[in-house]
């Protein structure tokens, strides 16, 4: 787990340093600022259609060789950007077309490396290993994008993607090597073996096959309310509070009168901030979706509460919580997704939500570009907050009636038993 931490900190650091150098090299090649826009958009797209396929192959293959031969792919690709880079040979639609490819690896890539990493602990451990994943995505980023801007002033743009390559390969190279922790290994044996009569040894490869199909995972997930529940909360939260990077921005470089040196400092609370999250989050040992709303309706009052901010001085101080508050939310639902599914459904369930999380990912600054067109930055903060509050607790309201009426449904039903009874 030591080795896996250190590979995909080097590998967070090198995709946040291409991601810097890719923004600023876009900007070069077309001077615009939408094409930008376009091609981090184009990145994530196909996460939006092929991962439900990307789950069901994870599922499917053995998942150290998965990561392994994803993680070079992606490296080949960093090397082949960096060869036109350095021959001139790159233009936008070249650049465009690359930025695809990565983002059909990254649908198979995605899920096998966090499921990845839960393997090489006992399942007890698992909010632990996800809490460190988060912790190190953190740290990576920081050093990524602060190597980026170094990289690409003292060595060129070409040497980004070069160290992102270099990245990639250092995690393909490190993952033969790792062992899945024993308790975690028998979790995952029905897995190859199929579920039910398949896993007895008493069903056909065609039973298991049929266990195997992205329907299932897509059904798993549509038919677990704790699951639905989850993606509404990190989705409404998603599209209305977490954006900080728009928001705040407007906010500070606008009413707050600051520039773009202030807005640094806030983008370095807030990465502080999921930092000291993600290690509160890896002490959860049993997260739950209720847990997971309670916090990001507490993350939305101190948006509230930050769009009146009088200065500078207080956003600060209420950037720090609210970032911590996020960090920790995020931990504990990914610690429910990826527990919450049987072993041999995980990689499917990871490939419905990365489809969902994609689809409000690229709705989610759109719409909130709009409210601050209609309302300012200061009005987008205070309703985007008061809306991720006001739909988590109608949601806990109707969830606590349903569960009031249900019980008073079998008392009543109990005295002449019948169908009623029972279904209830």
């Amino acid at each position: 787990m030591r080795w896996w931490s250190v590979a995909n900190f080097v590998s967070n650091a090198g995709t946040w340093m291409q991601l810097t150098v890719q923004n600023l090299l876009v900007l070069h090649i077309t001077g615009s600022a939408a094409a930008t826009g376009l091609s981090m958009s184009v990145q994530a797209a196909p996460a939006l259609l092929m991962s439900l396929v990307g789950g069901a192959a994870v599922d499917r293959w053995p998942r150290k060789l998965t990561a392994a031969v994803s993680q070079a792919l992606l490296g080949a690709v960093a090397f082949t950007t960096a060869v036109l880079v350095a021959c001139g040979g790159l233009d936008l639609t070249v650049l465009m077309a690359l930025a695809a490819v990565t983002g059909v690896i990254a649908t198979v890539d995605g899920p096998a490396c966090a499921l990845l990493g839960n393997d090489l602990v006992p399942p007890e451990d698992v909010p632990s290993a996800i809490g460190v994943g988060s912790l190190v995505h953190s740290a990576g980023r920081l050093a990524g994008a602060a190597l980026g801007g170094v990289t690409v002033a003292f060595l060129g743009t070409a040497a980004a993607y070069v160290a992102n390559g270099v990245s990639f390969l250092f995690v393909a190279s490190v993952i033969p090597f790792l062992r899945p922790a024993y308790g975690a290994l028998r979790q995952a044996a029905p897995a190859r073996r199929g579920s039910g009569a398949a896993a007895t040894g008493t069903g056909t490869g065609r039973d298991t096959a049929a266990d195997m199909t992205v329907r299932q995972g897509l059904m798993f997930f549509m038919r677990r309310p704790r699951l639905v529940a989850l993606a509404g909360v990190t989705g409404i939260s998603a599209v209305f509070g977490r954006n900080y990077t728009l928001t705040l921005a407007v906010l500070v470089t606008g009413p707050l009168a600051g520039d773009a040196g202030s807005f640094g400092t806030v983008s370095t609370v807030l990465a502080v901030g999921g930092i000291v999250g993600a290690v509160l989050g890896a002490r959860l040992r049993r997260p739950s979706v209720r847990l997971v709303g309670m916090l990001a309706a507490a993350g939305a009052l101190l948006q509230v509460v930050a769009g009146f901010s009088p200065s500078f001085a207080v956003l600060l101080v209420l950037v720090l919580p609210m970032a911590v508050v996020e960090s920790v939310s995020d931990t504990a639902g990914k610690t429910v997704l990826q527990t919450d599914p049987p072993a041999h459904l995980r990689g499917r369930v990871l490939g419905v939500w990365g489809s969902v999380s994609t689809g409000w990912g690229l709705a989610g600054p759109p719409a909130l570009g709009l409210l601050m067109e209609l309302a300012g930055a200061r009005g987008a903060l205070v309703v985007g907050g008061l809306i991720i509050a006001g739909s988590i607790g109608a949601g806990f309201l109707l969830r606590g009636r349903r569960e009031v009426t249900v019980p008073v449904l079998v008392r009543e039903a109990a005295p002449g038993a019948g169908a009623l009874g029972t279904a209830a």
